[in-house]
């Protein structure tokens, strides 16, 4: 598929994709407010959507006719989520309902999450029966259903932890990779639980296998796993993320995941996949692991402003 794409959505993982996919074919970013990083910027359009509006979608969908469509829509905050159920559930729903309904021979590749298991088993599978952790995962989980209810070309993929660099001063809460780096480069304490299991996936990896999927000329799963190959606590993953930065390990506080922002969070956020290394599409997309990640990030967040690092 060398055809127009739309990737709803521009947060971080919106954004890595849209990035992604540009190199190679016309894509739109659409989201309510303009992202950070103009998509002029590396060869993509951004076009102002409430996706919540069907009928403006309607209308989009009718001047752009996209090959391909990338939901990454509604709040990703799982804190949050947790406090509004009702607004993370419409935005997420209505957004997959609406896509479905107005584009069902459109391949549609939604973006999912591991909430939607309740981390009481550390080998999450395709074949896993869902049992939502959270507001953020019922969300989801009803959104996966509506959307492969409607059209038979949508996969619904379920990405881990997605990491990546943000700046200190993007204006949100950054990944949890970001978080951490931007505060160990200026020998600041990370304090990260050490009960919580997570295969975090690097954001380049997440937008070369959504890619693949856009491209398959293959009927594929309604659903899709991608983790990272490497299963370990926050904590575990802070230590190694200071170690690829250089900077001592004892700054990294092991604390009980109660004690902080994710205890929301299932004990084990973890996916593996029983399928995506055995379809065509995705067989030769390599997944790394967590220390490889960080030695590619590592050289981003040199010379970082010390001020306004958020706490991860």
């Amino acid at each position: 598929m060398t055809g127009p794409v739309l990737v709803v959505g521009s947060g971080l993982v919106g954004t890595g994709i849209a990035r992604r996919l540009a190199a190679e074919q016309p894509v739109t970013l659409t989201s309510r407010r303009p992202p950070s990083v103009p998509p002029t910027a590396y060869g993509a359009h951004w076009t102002a959507l409430d996706a919540t509006d069907a009928t403006a979608c309607r209308r989009l969908l009718d001047r752009l006719r996209p090959q391909g469509i990338v939901l990454v829509h509604g709040p990703s905050d799982v804190t949050w989520c947790e406090a509004h159920p009702e607004e993370a559930r419409a935005a997420h729903v209505t957004v997959a309902e609406t896509f479905a309904g107005l584009a069902p021979d459109t391949r549609i590749v939604m973006i999912s999450t591991d909430n939607v298991f309740d981390g009481g088993s550390a080998d999450n599978t395709e074949s896993s029966p869902v049992s939502p952790a959270n507001a953020y995962g019922r969300a989801k989980a009803e959104a996966e259903r509506a959307l492969l209810a409607t059209t038979a070309r949508a996969v619904a993929l379920r990405v881990s932890l997605v990491y990546g660099h943000e700046p200190s001063d993007a204006g949100k809460w950054l990944n949890f990779f970001a978080a951490c780096a931007h505060r160990l480069r200026h020998g600041q304490r990370v304090e990260a639980p050490d009960d919580h299991w997570t295969t975090p996936v690097l954001l380049d990896d997440v937008a070369d296998v959504t890619a693949a999927l856009l491209r398959a000329g293959h009927p594929l799963p309604p659903v899709l796993h991608l983790g990272g190959p490497d299963r370990l606590t926050r904590a575990e993953w802070a230590t190694v993320i200071a170690g690829e930065l250089g900077a001592p390990a004892d700054l990294v506080t092991p604390v009980p995941r109660a004690l902080t922002r994710y205890a929301s969070r299932p004990v084990n956020a973890c996916l593996t996949s029983e399928l995506l290394a055995a379809l065509p599409a995705t067989a030769g997309v390599t997944v790394r692991g967590v220390r490889e990640g960080a030695r590619l990030l590592a050289p981003a967040f040199a010379g970082t402003p010390a001020a306004r690092i958020p706490y991860p």
